[in-house]
């Protein structure tokens, strides 16, 4: 059995100013680190903001870029494990992407978000096409970006693919804050995996975020943060893991043939 504790930054971004996000991150990370986290989690789009239109296709970077790699640096300065959330460029194609820098400086791992919401972000990006998945301390986990969670299958996916923790950067506003409390514990709960849900706070233009990142257990039971700007630390306990798929075999049982 294994644990591992998280830092959830709930940030309050400034949209279009990557400089001011790695210095955000500087400091999340140096809190996380005197705290013992040992992963750093940001919020969906973290380098660039979430709501700003056209604009995502001037500050995208590829993943070996500058910002990503200043990140990196930061994440192993501060021996801190960080998925970091951000725009990426390929080529001609814009991806809404987290990539898992690890503390070591081995090599990151990149996600590309595999379901986008609404007409903004279908303009905007190209869907990603496969689960990922990655060790932290010897604890498998994968990454989802907000609107996948909402997807059941995509959760289970990354179950299926041996993942303990969901990581989940996300920008989700005030209207829908009744899904940190419904729909993410109930996402742990059928997979018997753990959801890190990270969330923006603050507001980018008429977009206000109501925060409420949290992390929900295999049981259904959350640890959450509240509304304002903050790195909330959270820890999971693999056995949970274990307790829970032995009481209710869902992964197990459930009919693939269906």
């Amino acid at each position: 059995m294994a644990k591992l504790t998280l830092a959830l930054f709930q940030n309050d971004t400034v949209p279009c100013s990557p400089e001011t996000q790695l210095t955000a991150l500087d400091a999340a990370l140096a809190e996380a680190a005197q705290a013992g986290a040992d992963l750093l989690i940001t919020p969906e789009l973290f380098l660039c903001g979430y709501n700003i239109g056209d604009q995502v296709s001037q500050v995208a970077e590829p993943q070996d870029g500058e910002s990503l790699r200043r990140a990196a640096e930061l994440s192993s300065q501060h021996g801190v494990n960080c998925l970091i959330a951000y725009a990426e460029r390929e080529g001609q194609a814009v991806y809404n992407s987290a990539c898992l820098l690890p503390a070591d400086g081995s090599a990151p791992v990149n996600f590309r978000k595999l379901h986008l919401s609404g007409r903004y972000e279908q303009a905007q990006f190209t869907p990603g096409n496969d689960i990922v998945t990655a060790e932290v301390d010897g604890i498998t986990v994968a990454p989802l970006i907000c609107y996948d969670v909402e997807i059941p299958e995509a959760v289970r996916a990354a179950a299926r693919a041996g993942a303990a923790l969901v990581m989940v950067p996300t920008a989700l506003r005030e209207q829908y804050s009744h899904l940190t409390g419904t729909m993410i514990p109930t996402r742990a709960f059928e997979n018997g995996v753990y959801v890190a849900y990270v969330n923006h706070a603050g507001s980018e233009g008429q977009f206000a975020y109501c925060g409420l990142s949290r992390l929900a257990g295999p049981d259904g039971q959350i640890s959450s943060a509240g509304s304002e700007a903050c790195v909330y630390i959270c820890t999971l306990d693999t056995a949970e893991i274990e307790k829970a798929r032995a009481e209710l075999p869902y992964l197990k049982e459930a009919r693939r043939d269906l």
